[in-house]
């Protein structure tokens, strides 16, 4: 396993809650990543944010690491719940409030 890889393990299992994304929470620079924030300040949770965009090593490694081809990339726990499209679709239907209720995470009322 490659030292970003390494990093990227840690940093899903040191945090609960953890967005790989395209720019800043204050400042997303995709529209993708922008609609992630908007859900996640929405629901005010608490998660940890790492710019893609600030190391090709870490775009290419996140997405080696989740198997994933996209940014942004979620993950609760450990484990990737999925970009933009599914979030959203979960957030619409109440599952991503679930979600975060079932693992322990606040989340507004």
């Amino acid at each position: 396993m490659s030292d970003i890889s390494e990093w990227i393990k840690n940093e899903v299992t040191a945090n609960d809650v953890v967005l790989f994304m395209k720019g800043q929470p204050q400042f997303p620079q995709c529209g993708f990543s922008s609609v992630v924030v908007q859900i996640l300040d929405y629901l005010q949770v608490t998660y940890a944010s790492h710019n893609v965009l600030e190391s090709d090593e870490l775009r290419q490694g996140v997405k080696d690491f989740s198997s994933w081809p996209t940014v942004p990339q979620l993950y609760v726990k450990g484990e990737l719940v999925g970009g933009c499209d599914i979030l959203k679709e979960m957030f619409e239907a109440g599952e991503l409030r679930q979600l975060f209720e079932d693992k322990g995470i606040s989340v507004a009322a």
